[in-house]
C-alpha cells in the first residue's frame, strides 16, 4: 500500500482513561512502545506494560502545577519531524529527538467544567494547552504520524489495528487528522464562546 507507515512509538496522554485498555493491549501486542505522562503513565504501567516517561526524554519534570508537561522540542520535534526530509532527520539525530508516530490524546473537559457551574479559576485551568498542541502537531504531520484526538476515535484505531496490524495508510492518517482539526475547532469555539459571555 502506498504511503503505508508503521507505528512504533506512541505518546499517550489522556484525561479519560475509559476504553483505553483494549487499545493499549492491541498496540502492545503489535510491539508499539509507550511514552506517557503522570496519571496516564501510571494507568499504562498498572495494566502491566512498559512505559517510558516523557520526563526521561525531555529531562524536565512536569512544572507549574502540571501546566507544562509535554511542551518541549524533544516531544514536538518527535511528532513534527518529517521522515523524508534529510535536514529534519539530521537535526533529530543531532538533538537526540525520538520519532513519535502515534499520538493518543484528549482534552481537559472544558465544556463540562463550565456546565458544572465551576469558578472562573477552575474553568481557566481546564483550558488545555499541551493537549491541543499535540493534536495540532500530530494532525499537521499526518504524512508520518497517526493522531487519535479523543476517545471517540479509539474504536477507529482499534479497527485499523485489527485489520492491518500497526500500519496505517496515508488516507487513514488524513482522515484522523481531519477529525483532529474538528476536535480542536470545536474546543476553541467553546472557549471563545465562554470568554465572550
Amino acid at each position: 500500500m502506498a504511503g503505508t507507515k508503521k507505528m512504533k512509538t506512541a505518546l499517550v496522554s489522556v484525561f479519560h482513561k475509559d476504553g483505553l485498555d483494549e487499545l493499549l493491549a492491541k498496540l502492545n501486542s503489535e510491539g508499539v512502545k509507550f511514552l506517557s505522562t503522570g496519571g496516564t503513565q501510571k494507568f499504562i504501567e498498572g495494566l502491566g506494560y512498559e512505559c517510558k516517561t516523557v520526563e526521561s526524554v525531555t529531562t524536565y519534570p512536569s512544572i507549574l502545577g502540571g501546566r507544562v508537561k509535554t511542551l518541549h522540542p524533544k516531544v514536538f520535534g518527535g511528532i513534527l519531524g518529517r521522515r523524508d526530509d534529510e535536514g529534519d532527520q539530521q537535526q533529530m539525530a543531532q538533538y537526540e529527538i525520538p520519532e513519535i508516530d502515534l499520538v493518543i490524546v484528549d482534552l481537559y473537559p472544558f465544556e463540562q467544567t463550565v456546565a458544572s457551574g465551576a469558578s472562573e479559576a477552575d474553568i481557566i485551568e481546564k483550558i488545555d494547552i499541551g493537549g491541543i498542541s499535540l493534536i495540532r502537531a500530530g494532525a499537521k504531520n499526518f504524512n508520518d504520524v497517526v493522531i487519535v484526538p479523543s476517545k471517540a476515535e479509539y474504536g477507529v484505531l482499534l479497527d485499523i489495528l485489527n485489520k492491518q496490524g500497526a500500519e496505517t495508510t496515508l488516507e487513514q492518517r488524513r482522515m484522523l487528522a481531519t477529525r483532529a482539526f474538528g476536535v480542536s475547532s470545536h474546543y476553541d469555539t467553546a472557549i471563545h464562546a465562554w470568554f465572550e459571555k
